[in-house]
């Protein structure tokens, strides 16, 4: 097996909230002052979401969790009246901080909205750049070309297909026509019913490397695994490799039975050393954590079939 589970799974909990709160899943994740940061889905017992601090000193015990949202829903904001959902961390060295990409929710539905914080205290929002219906948001740490590049999972309002696009800007604000990335596999694979990438993609000699979920339904519901793939480093549109397989699936009793059964979701990446380390959201209802050995992780992908060109 390529990724290990954390034996301290899971890693947190409602129980471990320190206000009442329905459910703990999907964080963000990055490393600070050499502390492992978590911005987590929180969903209230009202059903809303918004999005809180965690920090721990060796990235999986004695969590430090803030007493209040980072960001929250906004009653007066149309777009996020609903909640703040799925945050992705990237840190941007360009602007001294670290760019949040999260899912605001309202009643036109879910869409893409970005704020950059230089402390997890508070952030400065940029508010929706990709309108509804659209989420799975992850920001390049770089720009390409002279520009950011931003993954998203919009839903087509023709088709109903729900494939990875690209987007391009100068100022995190203006956004170019979306470009076609990764699809769904037709047929009965394990991404076949549809898909969204994880953590923002994390570069490589080799390429960018990709962490996604994607779905398979099946007779009692659908399944949420994990898979790899490698984009090229001056072109992220273009897919190099893709995995066959799934690397990670659910397995263990916290994944398989909760709000949401039968879901690994991954939100969260940082790398300690050579270890990669997924943070994910567990059967909408818990943050666990699986790792591996990173030189591992790169010889796998490399290995992966060679991808032709996306056609959608």
């Amino acid at each position: 097996m390529l990724f290990t589970r954390s034996p301290a799974n899971p890693l947190l909990t409602a129980a471990h909230w320190p206000y009442e709160v329905n459910t703990v899943f999907n964080p963000g994740a990055t490393v600070v002052d050499g502390e492992t940061v978590l911005l987590c889905r929180v969903e209230d017992r009202r059903g809303i979401s918004h999005l809180t601090v965690a920090r721990s000193a060796d990235g999986v015990h004695d969590w430090r969790i803030d007493p209040m949202p980072l960001i929250a829903d906004d009653p007066d904001d149309h777009a996020s009246m609903w909640g703040a959902e799925d945050p992705r961390i990237t840190r941007v060295d360009e602007l001294g901080g670290w760019m949040i990409a999260y899912t605001a929710y309202g009643p036109e539905g879910p869409c893409v909205a970005l704020a950059l914080t230089q402390d997890f205290r508070k952030v400065e929002r940029f508010g929706v750049v990709m309108s509804p219906e659209d989420k799975n948001a992850s920001l390049l740490p770089r720009r390409i070309g002279g520009n950011y590049a931003l993954f998203h999972r919009p839903v087509s309002k023709m088709s109903g297909r729900a494939d990875v696009w690209l987007s391009r800007s100068a100022d995190l604000r203006s956004w170019t026509t979306p470009e076609p990335v990764l699809a769904s596999r037709p047929g009965p694979w394990w991404d076949g019913v549809r898909i969204g990438f994880g953590p923002p993609p994390l570069e490589t000699p080799h390429g960018w490397l990709v962490v996604y979920h994607g779905v398979k339904q099946m007779v009692n519901g659908p399944i949420y695994r994990v898979g790899l793939a490698l984009l090229d480093r001056e072109n992220p549109a273009r897919v190099v490799r893709r995995s066959d397989d799934w690397v990670l699936s659910p397995s263990a009793p916290y994944e398989m039975s909760g709000d949401v059964s039968n879901v690994v979701f991954p939100t969260g990446l940082v790398v300690v050393d050579d270890e990669i380390r997924v943070y994910y959201g567990a059967a909408d209802t818990a943050v666990a954590m699986a790792s591996a050995h990173l030189p591992d992780v790169i010889e796998y992908v490399l290995s992966c079939p060679v991808v032709d060109p996306l056609s959608i």
